[in-house]
């Protein structure tokens, strides 16, 4: 599923005004540049009612899937993986959730997104069964029937993953596929 680029955006407070018992905050578009982004919190910073507004938190987010952002993450941080959200959609949010949202951790993610995702399936079994149809056609087509509809496609499946060939997320009702040695 694709997550429009305006959807993925953070709301960031003012703490001082925080502090003081109002609200004052913005929604950002975080697919923004991280210069960008810096320069609207500064803008409503600037916005404040209170004297000193200097220090400021993110209170909220969407479009970021099953990632969890911290009050204070990282601005580039959240504006590279908004970025790759855009870009990938919300399996792209998934795969970071399943190794972390660290710097190396989502340099991570993109490398397997864009080097190793071998797509979305209805099971392993299916993924499994589609593999070795491409690798061993001919192999396949010189078993007699018997054999050929009586392959535990399941096993095969979670061999791949057991080995470590392969890893699996679960979602949005499907299977997604990643080459573990990527």
């Amino acid at each position: 599923m694709k997550t429009e680029r305006s959807d993925i955006r953070i709301y960031v407070a003012s703490l001082a005004d925080y502090n003081a018992g109002h609200l004052h905050g913005r929604w950002i578009d975080a697919t923004k540049p991280a210069d960008e982004v810096r320069e609207e919190i500064a803008e409503m910073l600037g916005e404040s009612k209170e004297q000193v507004a200097e220090d400021w938190a993110i209170h909220d987010y969407e479009g970021f899937g099953g990632v969890s952002l911290s009050e204070y993450e990282n601005i580039e941080t959240v504006c590279q993986l908004a970025e790759l959200i855009g870009e990938h959609g919300e399996i792209f949010a998934a795969l970071v959730a399943n190794f972390g949202s660290g710097t190396n951790d989502l340099e991570y993610a993109q490398k397997v997104m864009e080097n190793g995702y071998n797509g979305a399936h209805e099971s392993l079994a299916d993924y499994a069964r589609e593999f070795v149809e491409d690798c061993y056609s001919e192999s396949l087509n010189g078993l007699p029937d018997f054999i050929r509809h009586n392959i535990n496609w399941d096993g095969i499946g979670q061999d791949f993953e057991t080995n470590g060939n392969i890893f699996s997320i679960e979602f949005d009702g499907m299977v997604h596929v990643f080459d573990s040695t990527v």
